[in-house]
């Protein structure tokens, strides 16, 4: 198995989504590449991600990415549906120089390259979420979330 990091906004939709994936075995709502290795304190520059460890002989880095694109707006700088700020900016984070090479592959090979502002970046720090956010919209399925759910359950 292998491990990449997914910024798509709010992760309560985005852990959703990821986790009904093929090739996909196991998500964990977090925070990539912020100062601190606690939740405590103020905002220190993270995203949120989900934390997604997958199958590559079932799904690739580049197959993440699409399915990624499909729940993004991949030019919305720092905002994803009515979520607003830094937080909720859109990014593949990987410990792998590889999955970092294929994700930018992906994104150069889209006619749409110049528009997109989607980070690729090594993960520099990880901290798990707060359990509240684990697995959110299973347990609170009426909570907000950006993604239609027509989309989110594509599938399942």
């Amino acid at each position: 198995m292998e491990v990449v990091y997914l910024a798509g906004g709010c992760l309560w939709g985005v852990q959703a989504f990821i986790k009904t994936l093929p090739g996909v075995t196991f998500t964990e709502a977090g925070r990539a590449n912020g100062t601190s290795p606690t939740l405590e304190g103020d905002y220190d520059g993270y995203a949120e991600c989900v934390k997604t460890e997958f199958d590559p002989t079932v799904v690739t880095i580049s197959e993440l990415m699409g399915y990624l694109f499909e729940i993004i707006d991949p030019y919305s700088l720092n905002k994803q549906g009515q979520d607003v700020g830094e937080k909720y900016r859109t990014g593949v984070y990987s410990e792998k120089p590889q999955h970092l090479k294929e994700a930018k592959a992906f994104l150069s090979e889209r006619d749409d390259y110049d528009l997109i502002v989607v980070e690729v970046l090594p993960l520099t720090n990880y901290v798990i979420s707060a359990e509240e956010h684990q697995d959110r919209l299973a347990r609170c399925p009426d909570d907000y979330c950006h993604i239609p759910e027509e989309i989110l359950n594509r599938y399942k």
